[in-house]
């Protein structure tokens, strides 16, 4: 094992910057190269047909269990790419926020800063460790790097302060080096991510999936590190669950060629009850068009739909990947095997 920074530019990322890097496997490259289509863009209309034909009463099989190694923190986001690798965001915390308490808002959020950094960690499929990244520096108030897309180019993600209302920085990170670049800086928190690459767009999710937000990547925007508006912002319409990482399908015929996107997320109720859902979502409205509540738990029962996800269809069946725990934490790859024609 040896760490390594990067300093020579990207030849995808325009003014990339160094991404400081702990190699755990030498000559081992991060990604296939040349680099592969994204699964879930290439594959959508067989992914919205198969996840369409799901309900409460579905079976899943569970066919691959696989332990990462290492302390991963809380990982947030995580794309899958030909189950060859497995990229993961997250965040390693040094110092845990703290509530205000008494319902206290200062400068519009409710808890202390915190501390710690973002990473991006690739693994073999394995689970073994390839490579981590940290994308943050130390004392960076913002070091929360929340769910990420591939795009077959680039990853996008976004590192925020980790708390409500606050700030956030949109990036985008060339895959074969883990170099990165800092492209729009926002003034609230942002977590999911997904790129259209037809209409040239952004969709980002704040604190809660709370609000949707759509980036013009064509338009003209203030230089980073100056606070950029995005093209338009939307309120969820639905309160089911908090959408936590989102992968972008594509524009299908089901829904009126109108953008659309998978996410998986969790939402605690009132009386301590946890709801997880996986939900077809257009893209600029977040209205959910198809949503499936998923009851499995990781073996340390943790809801499978807590932070990272990934669809794809292998060997002509719909497969969801989840990787739910916090520190010791492992892949869990489900498929479904019997589907019920009738729901109540």
């Amino acid at each position: 094992m040896f760490s390594v920074a990067l300093l020579s530019a990207s030849c995808l990322l325009s003014s990339a910057l160094a991404a400081n890097i702990t190699i755990y496997q030498q000559n081992v490259s991060f990604v296939p190269t040349p680099l592969p289509a994204p699964g879930p863009a290439s594959n959508f209309d067989a992914i919205i047909n198969q996840f369409n034909q799901l309900g409460r009463s579905t079976v899943w099989n569970l066919v691959k269990k696989i332990p990462f190694e290492g302390d991963n923190g809380e990982p947030e986001g995580m794309v899958n790419i030909n189950e060859e690798r497995y990229i993961v965001s997250g965040g390693l915390y040094t110092n845990t926020t703290v509530s205000y308490g008494n319902n206290t808002i200062i400068n519009g959020t409710d808890r202390t800063p915190g501390a710690g950094y973002g990473y991006l960690a690739v693994f073999d499929g394995q689970g073994k460790r390839i490579a981590v990244a940290t994308l943050t520096e130390t004392a960076a108030l913002e070091y929360h790097n929340g769910g990420i897309d591939y795009d077959g180019q680039v990853i996008w993600a976004t590192i925020a302060q980790y708390r409500p209302n606050t700030t956030a920085s949109i990036i985008s990170v060339d895959p074969t080096t883990l170099e990165f670049q800092d492209l729009i800086h926002y003034n609230d928190h942002l977590g999911g991510i997904v790129h259209d690459i037809q209409n040239q767009s952004l969709s980002t999710l704040n604190w809660g999936a709370r609000n949707g937000t759509v980036w013009d990547l064509t338009a003209k925007r203030d230089p980073y590190p100056q606070f950029s508006q995005p093209r338009s912002v939307v309120h969820n319409p639905t309160f089911f669950v908090d959408y936590q990482d989102c992968k972008f399908l594509g524009h299908s015929q089901t829904y009126d060629y109108r953008a659309v996107m998978m996410c998986s997320g969790v939402a605690t109720y009132s009386n301590n009850v946890t709801v997880g859902a996986v939900a077809i979502v257009d893209t600029e409205t977040l209205v959910p068009y198809s949503e499936v509540p998923l009851t499995m738990v990781s073996a340390l029962g943790t809801p499978i739909t807590e932070n990272p996800f990934d669809v794809a269809i292998v060997n002509g069946k719909l497969r969801l990947y989840f990787l739910p725990d916090q520190h010791k934490s492992t892949l869990y790859v489900y498929e479904a095997v019997q589907n019920s024609p009738y729901e109540y």
